[in-house]
């Protein structure tokens, strides 16, 4: 992982697909049926437009610096920020990967019935086989996974969008302002991880806008094949709705598949966060360390509601970002030379409570999008007024 090779557009493209091509995605849109088709079809396209431009100026950050998300992190926040966030990173990781697997395993079992935890071993073999072969080597084995996705994913779209309704269903119904923060949520959960792979590509604003479009549109596409499976089915089991299609083998192919090529972005990620804490830490060793964790989790503990994960996801990294966006973006600033910059530390953490104030307000675009504004707004402030009283000097 410390030898940096640059990636192609093409390569970034797969990259990002493979990430949005998620059981996770697939059952959080299934939150969305009671809503009804196509209302919750718009709050799904409005909640993916906020988080994907977010997306996209992360990831261009770390196309521009050639840095890694926590590397880019250390420009606002100093070494001691970007560590502590590092620390977060991979905590989340570890998370991400022990819900990913729980989940595919717990899919996979229902349409052949064996037991979750062999298949959470199976997944969890897999995910060290592609971290073995390292991501720069996935070469024809990624096109044919890929291509092989693209194509049930396309069968299973079809067969749901025959059959869908315009009507609601019976199930816990969330508001409008909700429904959108639950779409914005899904591509924030990214922006630590998205400058990992950015910073390697030979035309950063191309491969950027690429991968934003890609999974964007993938992660769209998941959801909205969640909920038109729960739309169908009455009861948002999305296993069920492959085994009605008479997808059988396809079926496995694409929950056990999808499972691996998000998770293994996880794991990859985790050993870049913790390279950034020490020389001495090998990537590769922790992404295995992160897939053995999180295989561990999966059968030791329920994992299926991640409602409250994505949440507590945005409260820390939302704050982030806007303070990354004002600084790099409009005050062109850098503080990585630094141990600890202590108005940043003190912005994230007003903007933290703002983010937690704001979750419980049910506003119609939700929460994410009014927070970030707001953070962006206080961080110009607080900045100008901090260069003011440094020339004063």
């Amino acid at each position: 992982m410390n030898k940096v090779k640059k990636t192609s557009t093409v390569q970034n493209g797969l990259i990002w697909f493979g990430a949005g091509v998620s059981i996770a995605e697939i059952v959080t849109g299934t939150y969305y049926a009671p809503l009804g088709f196509s209302k919750g079809l718009l709050a799904i396209l409005l909640g993916h437009l906020i988080g994907c431009f977010l997306f996209f100026l992360a990831g261009l950050m770390g196309g521009k610096t050639g840095l890694s998300g926590m590397g880019n992190v250390q420009l606002s926040f100093g070494k001691i920020g970007m560590l502590f966030f590092a620390v977060i990173n991979i905590f989340q990781l570890v998370g991400w990967t022990a819900i990913m697997i729980f989940q595919g395993a717990e899919a996979t079992n229902q349409v052949f019935s064996v037991n979750p935890w062999v298949w959470s071993i199976v997944i969890g073999i897999l995910i060290l086989i592609w971290i073995i072969i390292g991501l720069k080597n996935l070469g024809w084995l990624n096109h044919v996974v890929m291509i092989a996705l693209f194509a049930l994913t396309v069968v299973l779209f079809v067969l749901i969008m025959k059959n869908k309704s315009s009507g609601a269903v019976s199930g816990e119904m969330m508001s409008f302002g909700a429904a959108v923060e639950l779409s914005v949520a899904m591509p924030l959960s990214w922006l630590p991880l998205v400058s990992d792979y950015t910073r390697e590509a030979e035309k950063p604003l191309q491969a950027t806008l690429v991968s934003t479009i890609t999974y964007g549109l993938t992660s769209i596409w998941m959801y909205v094949i969640g909920m038109g499976a729960a739309i169908l089915t009455g009861e948002g089991n999305v296993s069920l709705i492959m085994v009605r299609a008479g997808l059988g083998i396809g079926a496995l192919i694409i929950l056990i598949l999808s499972t691996v090529t998000t998770t293994f972005l996880d794991v990859y990620s985790a050993g870049v966060s913790a390279e950034t804490l020490s020389e001495k830490i090998n990537g590769k060793t922790i992404a295995i360390i992160t897939t053995i964790i999180g295989t561990v989790l999966a059968i030791t503990i329920p994992l299926g509601n991640i409602e409250p994960f994505l949440y507590l996801i945005g409260s820390f990294f939302a704050p982030m970002i806007a303070i990354l966006i004002a600084d790099f973006y409009i005050l062109k600033r850098n503080s990585k030379d630094i141990h600890l910059d202590y108005t940043s530390a003190i912005l994230w953490i007003i903007g933290f409570v703002i983010y937690r104030i704001f979750m419980k307000i049910d506003l119609p675009l939700g929460s994410t999008l009014a927070a970030i504004l707001i953070i962006l707004v206080i961080t110009l402030i607080v900045r100008k007024i901090e260069a003011y009283f440094v020339k004063v000097k």
